[in-house]
């Protein structure tokens, strides 16, 4: 059984997108450039054909994953998240205790972890030291140079 992953409406729709492509476009290609190589002669010396055969195993194993996590995916109601404590969709303004520097971050799932645009996955170091703290606490996270302090500044909603 596979975890339940919480997602934005964004995230969901993405996830969705992803799916349905892979299942309308690239399935229907797959089948295609395998009976192409097919139509090619003998299938034992074919590495054309083989190369389809594996290209679709690959398309169909991610298929098979997606359609997992989709099962397994919550959406998360915005509007009800308690702003006392760092969650899942919080965006916290941190500060690093060593050197003063202010950093905003949205916590959100793995899958829709991006850090150009701010957003840390929960599952990362930073984001499961600060799950459950609120504001004025300090977070000590450790990660690969040591351990860091983080003061909680600020939690708010998007």
């Amino acid at each position: 059984m596979s975890a339940i992953s919480y997602y934005t409406a964004e995230g969901l729709k993405k996830l969705r997108e992803e799916l349905d492509y892979l299942k309308s476009v690239m399935r229907p290609k797959a089948s295609a450039d395998i009976a192409e190589a097919r139509d090619k002669g003998d299938l034992s010396e074919n590495a054309e054909y083989d190369a389809a055969k594996e290209a679709q195993g690959m398309l169909e194993m991610r298929i098979s994953k997606l359609e997992e996590v989709h099962s397994n995916a919550r959406l998360i109601d915005e509007t009800n998240l308690d702003l006392s404590k760092v969650l899942v969709l919080s965006k916290v303004k941190i500060k690093n205790q060593a050197n003063g520097m202010e950093m905003n971050y949205t916590l959100v799932a793995e899958s829709e972890a991006d850090l150009k645009t701010g957003k840390i996955s929960v599952t990362s170091p930073i984001g499961k030291g600060l799950l459950g703290k609120s504001v004025g606490d300090v977070a000590e996270i450790t990660v690969p140079n040591g351990t860091i302090k983080f003061e909680i500044v600020e939690i708010s909603r998007d």
